[in-house]
C-alpha cells in the first residue's frame, strides 16, 4: 500500500491543471463517437485477382463504425465524408483523454485529503 504522502500536489497545483483541462473541453468542438478504419477485402469468387497468388484484395474501403443501442453500427464512407469526419473523431479521442486525466487528478485530490477514505 502506497503512502498518501507519496506523491502530493498542492491544492493550487491541482486546481491551476483542473482549470487548464475544464477549458480545454470547453474548447473542443462536437465529438463524434467511433472510429474510422481502412479496410481491405477478400470476395467471394473463386477465378477473382483477390484469390490470385499474391492476393490483390478489394479496397481500401473507408468505414467509420461506432455503437448505437449496444449495437455495432457501420457505414461506409466516401474520401470527402471520412475527411470531414477525422476531426470529429479526433475531438472524441481528445475528450476521453482530458476526462480521463480529469478523474485522475481528482483521485489525487481525494488521496491527497487525510479526511477522505483512500481510493
Amino acid at each position: 500500500m502506497t503512502s498518501r504522502t507519496s506523491r502530493r500536489v498542492g491544492p493550487a497545483a491541482l486546481e491551476r491543471r483542473r482549470a487548464k483541462i475544464t477549458a480545454d473541453i470547453a474548447a473542443l468542438e462536437l465529438p463524434l463517437p467511433g472510429s474510422l478504419v481502412e479496410r481491405v477485402t477478400r470476395c467471394g469468387n473463386t477465378g477473382c485477382r483477390c484469390h490470385g497468388d499474391p492476393p490483390q484484395l478489394h479496397g481500401p474501403y473507408l468505414t467509420w463504425t461506432r455503437k448505437v443501442d449496444n449495437k455495432t453500427v457501420t457505414r461506409t464512407l466516401d474520401t470527402a465524408q471520412a475527411d470531414a469526419l477525422r476531426p470529429l473523431l479526433e475531438n472524441s479521442r481528445r475528450l476521453r483523454e482530458l476526462t480521463t486525466e480529469l478523474e485522475t487528478l481528482a483521485l489525487q485530490q481525494v488521496r491527497d485529503n487525510p479526511t477522505q477514505p483512500d481510493p
